[in-house]
C-alpha cells in the first residue's frame, strides 16, 4: 500500500506544478482567483518567481522562463509579446501579462499526466497471460471448493458448518488473487515513479521489452546533466583576476532570482569568496542588472546590454564564438563602460553520466541523447560524453 501511495503521489506532484491561484486582470484591477476558474481569453498577471498557471500567449512585458520541466531547455528562454508560454513553467524575471489559450485537460502538463495514466492502464503481455491464468485457476479453485464440500458433507457425513468451512478454506488457499494483483500494481508504481524522474512510459509492454534493449535513448536535462546552470568558464581582462570578477558579479546577482544569477552566486560561495555590499540594484528586463559597489557602477548582462553600452567586442570575438559554439550562456561583466570579463555558464554534466554511457557501450547497447535544448548545447554535451 505504501508503494501504491507513492505512485499516486508522483502523479500528484506533476499536477501540483500548476499553482492553485493566479492573478486575474479584470476591469483594470488585479484579482486573485482559483486557477481552475480561468477561461480562454482571460488575462493573467505573472510576477517574477511565480509559476505560469496555464498555457497562453504573452501580450505585454518581457521576461525569461525556465521551461526545463517541459522541453529540457536548461537555459531560461526569453519571452516577449506574442510568444507562447506553458503552464507549470517558472517566470524567472520581469512581470508579464498572459492571455489564456488553453485550460484544464487541454494544457501541455495535463496531456503529460494523461499519458502517464494511460501507461498505467495498459496491460503488458505478461499481465494478460496472468489474467488468463487467474481466470482458469479461479474456476478450478471454485470447483475444488465445491468438491471439498460434497466429499465432507455426503461422503464423510460431516456437519454442514464444517463442510462449508473446509470448502471456503480450499477456495481461499487456491484462489490466485495475488497473481492478478501483483503485475498491475508493479506497472502502476513503475510508470508513476518513472514520470517523477522525468521518464514517460507510453505503455506497460515497453517495460517488459526493456530486457531486450539494444538501443537506449537518454533525456539530457536532469538525466545526463544535473539540470542546473553552473559556471564553466571565467575570462577576464589583464589586471582583473577570475576571483575578483566572480566576486563582483555574485555580489550584484545576489539580488536577482534569475537561474543564471543563482549559478554565479553558487560558484562564488563554493570558492569561499566574500561578497561586496551593493547599492542601487536595478534589473534591466531582457538585458541584465546593474548596481553600485563603492564608487563603481557594475553592469552585468547579455550581449544586448553590452551593445547599449557601446562596448566593442572585437577583441573578445574568439572567446565569444568558442563559448557560444558549446551552447553556453554568456554573462558580460562591465565596470562603467569598460568590459572586465565574460562568465560562461551551462547545464553541468553529471559525473556519473560518463561512467553510465561507457558501461552501456561495453554492453553493446547503442546510446542516443534526446533533448529539446539547442543544437550547440546538445553537440557539446554529446562530445563530452562520447555520443
Amino acid at each position: 500500500m505504501r508503494a501504491i501511495r507513492g505512485a499516486s503521489g508522483a502523479l500528484r506532484e506533476l499536477v501540483e506544478l500548476i499553482p492553485s491561484t493566479t492573478n486575474l486582470v479584470k476591469d483594470g484591477e488585479v484579482v486573485e482567483v482559483p486557477t481552475e476558474t480561468l477561461r480562454p481569453g482571460d488575462v493573467v498577471l505573472v510576477r517574477p518567481g511565480e509559476r505560469i498557471p496555464v498555457d497562453g500567449t504573452v501580450i505585454s512585458g518581457q521576461t525569461s522562463v525556465n521551461e526545463a520541466m517541459i522541453t529540457g531547455e536548461s537555459k531560461p528562454v526569453s519571452k516577449a509579446t506574442g510568444d507562447r508560454v506553458i503552464g507549470g513553467t517558472i517566470n524567472e524575471e520581469g512581470a508579464i501579462r498572459v492571455r489564456v489559450d488553453s485550460t484544464g485537460e487541454d494544457t501541455v502538463l495535463s496531456q503529460i499526466v494523461r499519458l502517464v495514466e494511460e501507461a498505467q492502464a495498459t496491460k503488458p503481455r505478461v499481465q494478460k497471460l496472468a489474467d488468463s491464468a487467474a481466470h482458469y485457476l479461479t474456476i478450478i479453485a471454485l470447483l475444488a471448493g465445491l468438491l471439498t464440500f460434497l466429499v465432507w458433507k455426503f461422503a464423510m457425513n460431516a456437519y454442514t458448518a464444517i463442510a462449508v468451512t473446509l470448502a471456503i478454506t480450499v477456495i481461499v488457499i487456491a484462489c490466485p488473487h495475488a497473481l492478478g494483483l501483483a503485475i498491475p500494481t508493479v506497472t502502476s508504481i513503475a510508470s508513476a515513479l518513472a514520470a517523477k524522474a522525468g521518464i514517460l512510459i507510453r505503455n506497460g509492454e515497453a517495460m517488459e521489452l526493456a530486457t531486450k534493449l539494444d538501443v537506449i535513448v537518454f533525456d539530457k536535462t536532469g538525466t545526463l546533466t544535473k539540470g542546473e546552470v553552473g559556471v564553466t568558464d571565467v575570462i577576464t581582462v589583464q589586471g582583473v583576476s577570475e576571483e575578483e570578477l566572480l566576486r563582483k558579479a555574485a555580489s550584484v546577482e545576489l539580488n536577482s532570482e534569475h537561474v543564471i544569477a543563482q549559478g554565479i552566486v553558487k560558484k562564488a560561495k563554493e570558492m569561499g569568496l566574500d561578497l561586496y555590499d551593493v547599492k542601487n540594484f536595478e534589473a534591466i528586463p531582457g538585458k541584465g542588472v546593474k548596481a553600485r559597489i563603492g564608487d563603481e557602477q557594475i553592469l552585468i548582462g547579455n550581449a544586448n546590454l553590452v551593445r547599449d553600452l557601446g562596448i566593442d567586442l572585437n577583441n573578445w570575438e574568439a572567446d565569444v564564438e568558442r563559448l557560444a559554439s558549446h551552447g553556453k550562456s554568456l554573462v558580460f561583466v562591465a565596470s562603467g563602460n569598460k568590459l572586465e570579463g565574460i562568465i560562461g555558464l551551462a547545464d553541468l554534466i553529471r559525473e556519473e553520466s560518463r561512467e553510465a554511457v561507457a558501461t552501456l557501450k561495453e554492453m553493446g547497447i547503442k546510446v542516443i541523447m534526446l533533448t529539446g535544448d539547442n543544437r550547440q548545447t546538445a553537440s557539446y554535451v554529446a562530445e563530452q560524453l562520447g555520443l
